[in-house]
């Protein structure tokens, strides 16, 4: 499918994408040539009042994961992609992992291990689910500009990239080609072109003039050329919360949105709510509510996730530790997808299925939240969170 100003693109959700699923009951034939029992005949009866509710139930909202990047071979790579095939109707491809900046200003080749991890993903997304695609200009850390990627992932800037500022005409131009291979390449259906722009302003606010100009270019460059696809950035929702993190105005974080959301045609959520500092509460009432009221614009939860056991902090930082557990993994999806529901939102991504195996002492807190927040454990064991998960996904697709 190609892109272009004639094209229709697919942003409206078929009412037929999925249905619901039917439970149907294994029955026992009573007597010879397969005579039902009495009690056989209730069994069927009341399985079909189950099938016709389980119909009647609907969602308005896709739902997916992330296979999560180095993991792709691996057993719980693996493990993804079974959930991505059965359980979900839209998948992510999540690229926060630096940016071959050199081959994208030239026009040359990109390294072949980048061909081959977009390939293995292009061709494991299953027939009739949704592609979304998300890339960053930020580096991971959210403190200035992405790394360099090639043989490998998030290699350090050289100069003359290292003092580069995100509006510096090379980055601009780079940039651009790269999402453009990125869109040329997937075809998605929906387009992150920045990820959590908003912290950018909340750690290192002196680069923010400059990101905004960078911000503002690619959009506009990128919906001339793509007008039908839905182009966006994703902003992190917990700055945006009152008390989400200490020493925090979460008023000049919602200003700070808002103004890459004026160049974005979507309001697209990233959101963990462990760790911060709410403490021991799990999270607070209506913190959905609150956060999916902040922008008019089209509603997407663009990555989210809740970890299933106790995170490690580092004393001093604006965080707090508590002591998740399964009910409260599972009281946040139920909460979670009642609101994005309520709020019609386009779609809802949790980060991944299950836990994945990077080493946990090379990981940040925020990345932490994210590897121990699958619905299922390392060794691929559910949690009780998958549950609501599936009990959601068995549901119709309406628009």
């Amino acid at each position: 499918m190609l892109y272009s100003s004639g094209a229709t693109h697919g942003r409206l959700k078929e009412s037929n994408m999925k249905t619901g699923r039917r439970r149907y009951t294994d029955m026992r034939f009573a007597g010879s040539y397969g005579r039902f029992s009495f009690l056989a005949i209730c069994v069927l009866v009341l399985t079909a009042g189950c099938s016709k509710e389980d119909d009647m139930k609907t969602r308005h909202f896709l739902m997916g994961f992330t296979p999560v990047q180095n993991e792709l071979s691996s057993v719980t790579g693996e493990y993804a992609y079974r959930k991505l095939s059965a359980q979900a109707d839209i998948i992510n491809h999540h690229f926060d992992n630096g940016v071959p900046w050199e081959e994208s200003l030239s026009g040359t080749e990109y390294d072949s291990r980048i061909v081959a991890d977009w390939t293995v993903r292009k061709e494991r997304v299953r027939t009739g689910q949704k592609t979304y695609v998300s890339v960053t200009p930020i580096n991971a850390a959210r403190n200035g500009l992405a790394a360099r990627r090639g043989s490998r992932d998030n290699m350090p800037l050289q100069a003359p990239w290292s003092n580069y500022s995100f509006n510096d005409e090379a980055v601009k131009t780079a940039y651009l080609n790269y999402c453009k291979r990125v869109i040329d390449f997937f075809h998605p259906d929906y387009f992150a072109m920045s990820v959590e722009a908003n912290l950018l302003y909340l750690f290192k606010p002196a680069m923010w003039n400059d990101y905004l100009g960078l911000h503002e270019y690619i959009y506009r460059q990128l919906k001339a050329i793509y007008p039908d696809l839905p182009v966006f950035t994703t902003v992190a929702g917990g700055p945006m919360l009152e008390g989400y993190l200490k020493d925090n105005d979460h008023v000049q974080q919602r200003l700070a949105a808002m103004q890459v959301l004026e160049f974005s045609d979507d309001y697209a959520l990233s959101f963990y709510p462990n760790p911060s500092a709410y403490g021991a509460e799990a999270h607070p009432v209506n913190v959905f509510d609150e956060l999916f009221s902040i922008s008019a614009k089209p509603l997407i939860v663009a990555e989210t996730g809740y970890t299933g056991q106790k995170v490690p902090i580092t004393a001093g930082t604006r965080l707090t530790a508590f002591q998740p557990d399964a009910v409260q993994q599972q009281k946040f999806v139920d909460d979670l997808l009642s609101a994005s529901e309520k709020w019609k939102a386009e779609f809802v991504i949790w980060f991944t299925p299950a836990e994945y195996s990077q080493e946990v002492a090379t990981l940040e807190p925020a990345a932490l939240a994210r590897r121990e927040a699958g619905l299922a454990d390392a060794n691929g064991i559910p949690r009780t969170a998958l549950n609501s998960w599936v009990d959601w996904f068995r549901r119709r697709v309406v628009e």
